[in-house]
């Protein structure tokens, strides 16, 4: 049997900060409209969480049973390492949806108790296909982060559906401006993927994961991660000028100080294995990014 170590090591909890970046950002501009419930905060987060968890089990054996992640950089894979089974892997999966639909399914009653069940339906609906985006992305023969996809998930989940999603169980309303900074917490998440795709190009061709960096090659997704960058910033400065009272508003330029000396970084780095050491720095900046953000409406 696995030690419990071995399954937090599996559950890669360095990734949860950029996960909840979406849904602290959200939660700081519920609050700035006297919309803020800590219920639905705390269901949120631990939502989000098991997503997130469960992703990241799903990651590890659908890698680790194809052989992706025989010869990988960075952190050691679970299943590919022989530690945890294969079998024991999905029996993880499996007990991470449990907790994680109950978590969801308690949010969608806290937020809309029984009179909306149209809506608790559509969130629930959303919950499910959650689940599945996070199996599918690497397991099955149909895995979309083997065919250049996994962007466009990131890009979705961790950004729009976690900022707009969380913001409307808040508020109850959609703000179609709330869009722009949900923007840009998935194309810096995406960022994050980017990079880390970046570091496994060669080894992820060689197994025929075909991810947008395979496709594109190094020197087109450094522009590629430039753009995604760069449109973070543009859409959220444009949030801000559409809000703007104080200079305050501004606070989230800390945030890009350390993002853009990672940018020189990727431009001068012709080394992917280099790119490791960048991943925890771009998604530690995206959550103070999502802290600040949301922090500066409320002060």
């Amino acid at each position: 049997m696995s030690s419990i170590k071995n399954y937090i090591q599996a559950a890669r909890l360095r990734t949860l900060p950029l996960s909840i970046s979406g849904i602290v950002l959200a939660s700081f501009l519920a609050k700035a409209e006297q919309a803020f419930q800590w219920e639905i905060c705390v269901l949120a987060l631990l939502t989000t969480i098991g997503f997130q968890v469960l992703s990241n089990f799903a990651n590890d054996y659908g890698d680790g049973i194809k052989g992706t992640d025989a010869n990988r950089i960075g952190e050691k894979r679970l299943v590919a390492s022989g530690v945890i089974s294969p079998k024991q892997m999905k029996g993880a999966m499996n007990i991470t949806i449990v907790l994680t639909l109950i978590a969801a399914l308690t949010l969608i009653y806290v937020a809309f108790g029984k009179e909306d069940f149209l809506l608790s339906l559509l969130f629930f609906c959303l919950g499910v296909l959650s689940i599945v985006a996070a199996i599918k992305y690497t397991v099955g023969k149909s895995a979309y982060g083997y065919s250049g996809f996994g962007d466009v998930f990131v890009f979705v989940f961790f950004g729009l559906l976690s900022v707009v999603g969380a913001y409307f169980l808040y508020v109850k309303h959609i703000n179609y401006e709330v869009f722009l900074p949900a923007v840009s917490i998935g194309l810096l998440s995406t960022a994050v993927l980017n990079l880390n795709n970046m570091r496994d190009c060669k080894n992820d061709q060689l197994s025929g994961k075909n991810t947008l960096v395979v496709k594109m090659g190094i020197q087109a997704s450094k522009k590629y991660h430039y753009t995604l960058i760069f449109l973070a910033f543009v859409t959220a400065l444009i949030y801000v000028l559409l809000h703007y009272q104080t200079p305050m508003q501004f606070l989230f330029l800390v945030a890009f100080v350390p993002i853009i000396k990672h940018v020189y970084f990727v431009y001068k780095n012709n080394t992917p294995a280099l790119f490791d050491g960048e991943l925890k720095k771009v998604a530690l900046s995206t959550f103070l990014f999502g802290i600040l953000f949301g922090l500066s409406f409320v002060v």
